[in-house]
């Protein structure tokens, strides 16, 4: 007897070149005007996902600058968000990331955020005038597969409602799924069916 699930596979493909392009704006505006600006230009203002963005960043701006320049990050209604809203432009997780500069303060007054020479982040008042990193976005399609698995445990008592054992079985299938050709950039997880379980038992004789 063995257990038949769905497993649904979703991936964004990133068209070359794959990393966005980072330009430098040697111009004074505030926050809302440089965001103005990006959008007619490039795509928005700088949005940053990682430590890998921001170091490609810092090497943008010109070497002899070393004053504050606006990136997309503000803040909306008490929570932090980016100038770029479209949801399918992020990984997991790639919306959250920060690299506040340690020596920050938060006050009520400051919405808008920017960056260094050093690539560390501070909030100041919007209105305030500093250069600006804009980028441009590779166009992005995100595109999902969904497929039946057939599991078949040595261990007839395994408990497959165990979050846990549910995620080792999701990492050996990507583990032999990648040593197969399948990209990094794929993400696995399992789809609830219509009565809520992942894992149902297959009869016997059933196919």
């Amino acid at each position: 007897m063995g257990w038949r699930t769905i497993l649904l596979l979703t991936g964004l493909f990133l068209p070359s070149p794959c990393l966005p392009q980072y330009h430098f704006v040697n111009m004074g505006k505030n926050w809302n005007e440089a965001q103005r600006y990006c959008r007619e230009k490039y795509t928005d203002l700088a949005t940053i996902d990682n430590m890998e963005d921001m170091n490609r960043l810092i090497n943008t701006v010109d070497s002899g600058y070393n004053g504050s320049a606006w990136i997309g990050l503000y803040n909306g209604v008490n929570s932090w968000r980016w100038s770029l809203e479209d949801m399918d432009y992020y990984g997991e997780g790639e919306t959250e990331f920060r690299n506040w500069d340690s020596s920050d303060g938060k006050y009520t007054d400051q919405h808008c955020v920017a960056t260094g020479e050093y690539g560390t982040w501070w909030d100041l008042i919007c209105n305030q005038n500093h250069h600006s990193v804009c980028y441009n976005a590779p166009a992005v399609t995100k595109t999902q597969q969904v497929v039946r698995v057939k599991l078949t445990p040595k261990d007839q008592n395994m408990v497959l409602t165990d979050p846990a054992i549910q995620e080792a079985i999701l990492q050996q299938i990507k583990k032999e799924l990648t040593e197969k050709g399948m990209s990094d950039d794929v993400k696995l997880r399992w789809k609830e069916q219509p009565d809520g379980k992942i894992f149902h038992k297959e009869e016997k004789g059933k196919k």
